[in-house]
């Protein structure tokens, strides 16, 4: 009898990063080793290694996929999605920050292809992973008329 995978967890951290009334989303390339999503849209972000900090893990993840340093602000969102990456599969918990860009340039790394700041009342002409929809919503209903400094 062959055995069930087991599945794997990971816990991601994601920057919901909010410029003028826009929100940074990335497109995800092909190039991207672990990636499920090719050409879909994303948030920056990513796992955290073992014992790392969720700020910490979040500003590295920011840095290392777009270029940009950002300040960190409160969880907006947590939510779970359940893809397949290379063969196995995966739950990832997703904890989702409001973040200010505290550096202009972006510079995408290989596992993105393109950029985009999106306003609130576009979002849904995006191909995005889940469950950025969710967040959008959530952010635009609870917290888009408080967020005056982003």
């Amino acid at each position: 009898m062959k055995r069930k995978m087991d599945t794997q967890q990971r816990i991601a951290a994601k920057a919901f990063i909010v410029k003028k009334g826009k929100v940074l989303i990335l497109r995800e390339s092909t190039k991207y080793s672990e990636g499920t999503n090719a050409g879909r849209w994303d948030f920056p972000g990513g796992r955290l290694k073992p014992g790392e900090n969720f700020i910490e893990a979040l500003r590295r993840e920011t840095k290392e996929e777009c270029g940009l340093e950002v300040e960190v602000g409160k969880p907006i969102y947590v939510g779970e999605w359940r893809p397949t990456i290379k063969g196995a599969p995966t739950q990832i918990i997703g904890i989702f920050f409001l973040c200010a860009p505290e550096t202009k340039e972006i510079k995408l790394s290989e596992d993105h292809s393109e950029f985009k700041w999106v306003p609130l009342d576009e979002y849904k002409s995006y191909d995005q992973v889940a469950p950025n929809d969710e967040v959008f919503e959530v952010y635009t209903k609870n917290y888009a008329r408080q967020t005056r400094k982003f």
